[in-house]
């Protein structure tokens, strides 16, 4: 298909993701791969939110009132049509969409017992294999969950059992990150970050995600240097073309926690400034790029061209794939595609892309290395 300059229509983007998906041969669909940045209630699919509305007895509600869900169909379709909140700014009639946070929140509600995270993990660990995902990292957002009365216990055990059977029967090893909502308190990530301790031999990493206009990352300084004192690896996003985003960029890259971050989310602004490029490249600092979610804000041809900066200056990016249900279901296969089409890389480019996200990752050595021979015996078979 012809891609333009301009923002994608959501017509282009659900032809262009079928167009990508279509050829099952395509390196990128094969490789041995791990995902780095999925939000574990951003992999929530139309299917499975019908499914645990009808085990509720209640309906598939989605963002707002005004948007009538009555068949599985009109959620499907619900999910189709949400934008982004610069859409929604630029004059996007409210009543007639739904913003990602809107969609993305307004899932959280159908998630309420043991069974039902470990359904919604399970879900996501059985397409991971599909797409041949040999190791993620999860983010999860407890404050989303607590403040709904929803007991620890049944979050951390839901995700835990799907775990094991992801690791039994999909051959997939997983850790979690935990994620502090931004537009909560300092304090009630405090509270949250103790309460998670109990459950430290599956989370790996904290993370921050949410609405961050107008809440930079320093703002949660005192529980990331502590985490990093208790060994935990740190994280946090920084979204595209927020207000303040190269302030948020140069905190995370430099100050918070200490002295920095171990990873960065998002960050493809960093690519705007040569000393903020030249910054994270120096601290060899890893960024997970999530190319589908920009769509709906950004040119095509822009993101691209900050990706290949990035790449160009030596910074590990890694593809990953942020909320996949609420952005026109393109999963981890689909970011690496569209990242090769938009880029004009070759596959030894995205081989490299590929190894960046098992270096990348906090796995341990061991299942490092065996993924990452695994992908040179693939590489050997087709050569």
């Amino acid at each position: 298909m012809s891609i333009r300059a301009g923002q994608l229509t959501q017509v282009a983007r659900l032809a262009l993701r079928d167009e990508l998906g279509a050829d099952q041969s395509a390196l990128m669909n094969i490789i041995p791969k791990v995902e780095l940045h999925v939000h574990i209630e951003g992999t929530l699919t139309p299917e499975l939110r019908w499914k645990l509305a009808q085990r509720r007895g209640v309906k598939a509600r989605f963002g707002h009132a005004n948007i009538q869900v009555n068949t599985l169909q009109d959620l499907k379709t619900a999910y189709d049509n949400v934008i982004s909140s610069s859409q929604l700014r630029a004059g996007q009639p409210s009543e007639a969409f739904v913003t990602f946070f809107q969609a993305y929140y307004s899932g959280f509600e159908f998630l309420q017992t043991r069974q039902d995270f470990y359904d919604l993990a399970l879900d996501w660990f059985r397409r991971a294999a599909a797409m041949n995902v040999r190791y993620c990292e999860s983010f999860f957002d407890p404050q989303g969950h607590t403040c709904r009365g929803v007991a620890w216990q049944d979050i951390m055990g839901g995700f835990r059992d799907a775990q094991r059977t992801a690791e039994a029967e999909f051959n997939i090893k997983s850790k979690w990150i935990m994620c502090f909502l931004r537009d909560q308190t300092p304090e009630d990530a405090m509270k949250h970050y103790k309460a998670a301790l109990e459950y430290r031999d599956m989370i790996i990493g904290i993370g921050l995600d949410s609405n961050e206009r107008d809440r930079p990352p320093c703002l949660f300084d005192e529980v990331f240097t502590l985490a990093r004192r208790d060994g935990f690896k740190l994280t946090a996003h920084c979204d595209v073309g927020v207000k303040d985003t190269h302030m948020h960029i140069r905190q995370v890259a430099t100050t918070l926690g200490g002295w920095g971050l171990d990873r960065m989310d998002h960050g493809l602004n960093v690519a705007d400034l040569a000393e903020l490029t030249q910054l994270v490249a120096q601290r060899d600092m890893p960024m997970t790029i999530c190319p589908w979610a920009y769509l709906r804000r950004e040119t095509y041809d822009s993101i691209a061209e900050r990706i290949r900066i990035l790449v160009d200056a030596g910074i590990r990016v890694s593809i990953a794939s942020d909320s996949p249900a609420y952005t026109d279901q393109s999963w981890v296969t689909h970011n690496l595609l569209l990242t090769q089409r938009m880029c004009n890389f070759s596959d030894e480019d995205m081989v490299k892309i590929v190894k960046n996200g098992v270096d990348a990752s906090w796995a341990e050595p061991a299942v490092k290395e065996a993924i990452l021979q695994e992908i040179n015996s693939l590489l050997e078979a087709i050569s």
